[in-house]
């Protein structure tokens, strides 16, 4: 069971980090500047942003060991690392700043190489490794169900005001199973994996179909951010 779960996470991570060079490689300099789902954010500064989180994933798999203890997993993960208060938009500035310094061939050429890196190394890690990470230490397969799910969400960000293709059905299966594990319940099986995905993390409002089924859970939207 585990050797095809971690399959699964091979899988799914080298369809939505392809899927994102992809996407980067065809971007034009003009829709480069386009604004993404990510407030205040345009579509480079959002990229510049990801390879951040890949040279991130790059060293935390090759600082992977053998032994060590977890202090998160997959899911939670996601309740205190990520996403921390920034109420001076520093890091915002700073990303804008880096990214319009960039050629956008030479952002491009720098955000594909590190993805297919990243890619090439997890399928050379012990899954059941410890890699240490945003100041926590996790099982290098729940490592990679967090990179697809940070891949997935903000592919849906680039394409936000952009033509394209969303993420890949195995990118946002895992998105499901981490805002389904955030919740602490499944959520109805007719929910299409996109709208969940841009509800449960606050890029969509939750609908009155979506609120009453989640009822009094409807108040914890976002799960993530």
């Amino acid at each position: 069971m585990l050797a095809e779960l971690v399959d699964n996470l091979r899988e799914a991570l080298q369809a939505a980090y392809g899927d994102l060079c992809s996407l980067a490689d065809g971007l034009t300099e003009a829709a480069s500047w386009q604004p993404s789902g990510c407030a205040g954010w345009a579509v480079r500064d959002l990229l510049l942003h990801h390879l951040s989180d890949a040279q991130r994933a790059l060293v935390a798999l090759a600082l992977a060991s053998p032994t060590g203890t977890c202090d998160r997993d997959a899911v939670t993960y996601w309740t205190d690392s990520p996403g921390r208060a920034d109420p001076e938009s520093r890091e915002l500035r700073a990303t804008r700043t880096i990214a319009s310094a960039y050629r956008l061939d030479a952002l491009q050429t720098v955000y594909r190489e590190t993805l297919q890196a990243v890619v090439a190394l997890s399928s050379r890690v012990d899954p059941s490794a410890v890699a240490p990470t945003q100041g926590h230490t996790l099982r290098v397969d729940h490592l990679l169900a967090t990179l697809v799910t940070e891949a997935a969400l903000h592919h849906l960000d680039l394409v936000a005001h952009l033509p394209g293709s969303g993420p890949s059905a195995k990118a946002l299966a895992v998105v499901r199973s981490t805002l389904d594990g955030l919740l602490g319940r499944p959520t109805p099986a007719d929910w299409d994996d996109t709208t969940w995905a841009l509800t449960g993390t606050g890029r969509q409002a939750a609908g009155p179909r979506e609120r009453s089924a989640l009822g009094l859970d409807a108040n914890r939207l976002p799960l993530l951010s």
